[in-house]
């Protein structure tokens, strides 16, 4: 099959190098904003690539069999609507959009156009979580009643990715929220969000948080609790911990979890941390777009629809309520406007 990787930055790059390796990809053909890098990524990975000037020669009728989209978070959701109007299949690192009438928007053309859409969440193919949802769901654990999830960056993203990433509920902690849904099976139905800035002043600027803390409320009757920094110097730590009347299990503790234990006689100190989230998850973002090019060729279920993206985003919005007003928000209250907006009810107008 013939793939176009559209946008070339850090996961661009990991996933292009992904994808110019699959058995099943015979001509991968890469686009960026910016032409130059397109070239010397198309030129790092050699035989079978070629990068192209834009991204309208991607969309040329017959050009490529499916889309790969990892490009800026702003450009999402337009390039989602172009892939579904040439009826390719797309695959696209979250979120759909930063804001919830274009996700709506977006959404709305992909199923009226009745094409594929897989999101990369990518926590969803990795061994740990896998092995914690079977846990939650044959029973071992008992009836689970509480889960912690945490997300954090060993150093902040660069100043001008802030104003663009939509903020740490819908950059980071999404990533909490949906793999809460996929492990527990349950629902979030209510949060209550604070955040801080003791960090850099961008944070601030871009009317952002460097680190936050939410409490969820689980349809099944569990409570979470679900946080995230930027300046988490020891390194990068993803976890969930989720505790049941029989057994508490936790996903990413291991001999580079960036925790160092103050206990006597406690090994002191971590040697070789994880860094970053290439480095901590980089088998599960190979094994997400493995299983999207199953999804194309294959005709495989869907792991990870735009609706799974949309019920995340819902608790990300949810969140971004909660600490503007300082309340307990239900998810609820974020589907009704969302249910306005698809019904075109709403002063921004018709969804088309």
């Amino acid at each position: 099959m013939r793939v176009a990787q559209l946008g070339v930055g850090r996961i661009g790059t990991f996933h292009a190098a992904t994808l110019h390796a699959h058995a099943d990809v015979r001509e991968l053909l890469i686009a960026d904003a910016d032409p130059t890098r397109a070239a010397e990524a198309a030129a790092r990975l050699g035989a079978g690539t070629r990068a192209v000037a834009t991204v309208d020669e991607v969309f040329e009728p017959g050009a490529v069999d499916a889309v790969v989209i990892t490009s800026a978070t702003a450009s999402h959701a337009e390039l989602i609507k172009r892939a579904a109007r040439a009826g390719l299949p797309t695959f696209c690192e979250k979120p759909i959009a930063i804001d919830l009438a274009d996700t709506m928007a977006a959404l709305h053309e992909v199923e009226a156009a009745g094409t594929i859409l897989q999101m990369g969440f990518h926590r969803r193919f990795d061994a740990g979580y896998h092995a914690a949802r079977e846990a939650v769901h044959s029973g071992r654990i008992g009836r689970l009643h509480t889960a912690r999830a945490l997300t954090s960056d060993m150093s902040p993203p660069p100043p001008q990715f802030i104003p663009l990433s939509g903020g740490l509920y819908r950059d980071c902690l999404i990533h909490d929220f949906d793999i809460l849904r996929w492990v527990t099976g349950q629902e979030i139905t209510e949060v209550y969000a604070i955040g801080a800035n003791g960090g850099a002043d961008f944070f601030r600027e871009a009317g952002d948080v460097d680190t936050a803390a939410v409490l969820l409320t689980l349809d099944g009757g569990a409570l979470a609790t679900a946080t995230s920094t930027r300046y988490n110097g020891a390194g990068h730590d993803i976890r969930l911990e989720l505790c049941g009347t029989a057994d508490t299990i936790a996903v990413g503790v291991d001999a580079r979890t960036p925790v160092t234990s103050v206990e006597r006689g406690c090994a002191t100190g971590v040697p070789n941390p994880w860094t970053g989230f290439l480095d901590r998850f980089a088998p599960a973002y190979r094994a997400e777009l493995a299983a999207f090019i199953r999804v194309v060729t294959e005709g495989i279920a869907n792991p990870c629809d735009g609706r799974d993206a949309l019920r995340a985003l819902f608790v990300a919005e949810a969140c971004e309520v909660s600490r503007r007003d300082r309340r307990p928000v239900a998810v609820a209250e974020i589907e009704e406007q969302a249910a306005k907006l698809a019904a075109g009810t709403t002063s921004r107008g018709v969804v088309q």
